[in-house]
């Protein structure tokens, strides 16, 4: 059930969008649970299903690239905006605008290479790019450095869920592979953000069902394995909210080249 400021929501607002887009999808399930979910107003419940398509988007746009899988000891990045560190993280350039970096790997994906929990932060960062006003992006996000999970942007708000009453497309979400094969723990498991049509998208694995991602890692186990990988309940979340109230609070008189949430709604 969905209550915006305490009112339940009328199931026409389903009619907006299609049934088979990411806000559809994500409606009819969040107005088909259980749970309550509640927003302050309409237009916080409208950022998040314009965010949750963005996220959904820049995740097959990347699985459409040509950026390479590759452990960190053999990552690359483009050294115009990025620095490689000794860890194999990438590090923004001094001088550089965040919102170019971040496009940059969309746009030479062929000069980028790293596995697949940074392949998630990056999905997030071009979903925010899509979305956010350019300045406004570059004030909240001035020192990117994309490394797996070990440097999040506060600002970004990425919470994992240990369980959730209901996966959304966007969610990001993790296959486990407690008994890979010690000489390929790149294997280990796989981040993977869940699509709107039941598919998820893997960096390095493409966008497939979980049975087929289960039966890849499955691959990847140690000689005479029985355990098998899984699909574990957790899921990682941005704060929603949070950045909705950023993106409604920015001085509409400084807004730059942007697609609006109404434009973004009305495609």
């Amino acid at each position: 059930m969905i209550r915006i400021n305490g009112n339940p929501v009328d199931s026409s607002i389903v009619g907006q969008y299609g049934t088979n887009t990411v806000e559809g999808k994500t409606l009819s399930i969040l107005m088909t649970s259980s749970q309550v979910y509640n927003y302050a107003s309409l237009n916080e419940l409208k950022f998040e299903l314009t965010l949750r398509r963005s996220i959904v988007n820049a995740a097959k746009d990347l699985n459409r690239s040509r950026m390479d899988f590759l452990v960190f000891r053999k990552s690359k990045c483009n050294p115009e905006f990025w620095y490689r560190t000794g860890e194999g993280g990438f590090e923004l350039k001094s001088g550089v605008k965040p919102s170019d970096a971040i496009k940059d790997i969309y746009i030479n994906s062929s000069k980028y290479g790293t596995e697949c929990a940074t392949a998630m932060v990056i999905v997030y960062y071009k979903a925010l790019v899509d979305v956010l006003p350019e300045a406004l992006f570059n004030r909240m996000f001035p020192r990117i450095y994309l490394m797996n999970w070990q440097h999040l942007d506060n600002d970004m708000g990425i919470v994992d869920y240990m369980r959730v009453a209901d996966y959304l497309p966007g969610d990001c979400r993790y296959f486990k592979n407690p008994d890979v094969d010690p000489l390929k723990p790149e294997w280990q498991g796989e981040n993977v953000f869940l699509l709107e049509n039941g598919l998820y998208y893997g960096h390095g694995i493409g966008i497939t069902s979980g049975d087929r991602i289960i039966e890849a890692l499955n691959r990847r186990r140690r000689r005479g394995s029985t355990i098998s990988a899984y699909l574990l309940p957790s899921a990682k979340r941005m704060n929603f909210k949070y950045l909705s109230s950023q993106y409604y609070s920015f001085s509409p008189g400084s807004r730059e080249d942007y697609y609006s949430i109404n434009t973004l709604i009305s495609n």
